[in-house]
């Protein structure tokens, strides 16, 4: 399940790297990065992921040139237990800035929510939308994430968007890669919380995934999200680590 977790976050930099203006993926053998300067302030936007400590480390100057070049903050996904890629990282200036959740669910038995649990959403949401709720509902005080996600690419990509009389309220992202679903980009805005408006539209899509014969589905969760994926049916897997490092001198 971590591999497909992994894999999960392959699909969410190759989403990143062909988002917006500039944006492009740095590919070496068992390792991508997204090199993201729309957003250079945003590392969850720039950021990297590997499939062994070794590709980290032999792709890892290469990797930093580009980041520099961009002024950029980036961040290295480090594997649950992976400490000898966490001690190479803190050796060359990064800081463990994050121990997000690895879960993952497996798609049978699903029931769709009720007519009237979600009254207004759409499986074929406005992807310009995803940008600006993901500010709003994460509150960095800018627009980094509409910056970042500017472009999003149509293909493999579902977007849910649930709306209050017409006005986008609440969002995800479900990108399929094999038959694997993963998850990314769920928000919802201050006004709108606390009437289950996440769980629903995941719970809708969720059933949509199992009906395209998709069999698993994948995110990593903050602390804030865990409860939510929790009772969609998620189970967790361990914790990555997300290791920052702030633009270069």
């Amino acid at each position: 399940m971590i591999e497909r977790v992994v894999e999960g976050l392959f699909a969410f930099y190759e989403l990143c790297g062909r988002a917006s203006e500039g944006a492009r993926t740095l590919e070496r053998d068992g390792l991508r990065a997204a090199i993201v300067p729309a957003a250079p302030e945003r590392a969850v936007a720039n950021g990297v992921v590997y499939r062994t400590a070794g590709a980290l480390e032999e792709a890892y100057d290469e990797v930093a040139d580009a980041y520099a070049e961009i002024g950029a903050r980036w961040t290295v996904w480090v594997w649950p237990g992976d400490h000898e890629a966490g001690r190479f990282l803190e050796a060359r200036g990064h800081t463990l800035d994050a121990k997000p959740v690895a879960m993952a669910h497996q798609l049978d038995g699903l029931a769709r929510p009720g007519a009237d649990a979600l009254p207004e959403w759409t499986a074929e949401g406005d992807v310009s939308v995803v940008g600006p709720l993901n500010d709003r509902a994460y509150g960095f005080g800018t627009d980094s994430f509409t910056r970042a996600l500017r472009n999003v690419p149509s293909e493999g990509i579902h977007v849910y968007v649930a709306s209050d009389d017409g006005e986008p309220v609440g969002c995800l992202l479900m990108t399929d890669h094999d038959d694997n679903s993963d998850l990314e980009c769920v928000a919802v805005v201050p006004e709108a919380r606390g009437r289950g408006i996440s769980g629903h539209l995941l719970g809708h899509a969720l059933v949509d995934a199992a009906e395209r014969g998709i069999r698993t589905s994948t995110l990593v969760s903050t602390a804030l999200g865990y409860p939510v994926y929790e009772r969609a049916g998620y189970r967790p897997f361990g914790s990555f680590e997300m290791w920052e490092r702030p633009t270069a001198p």
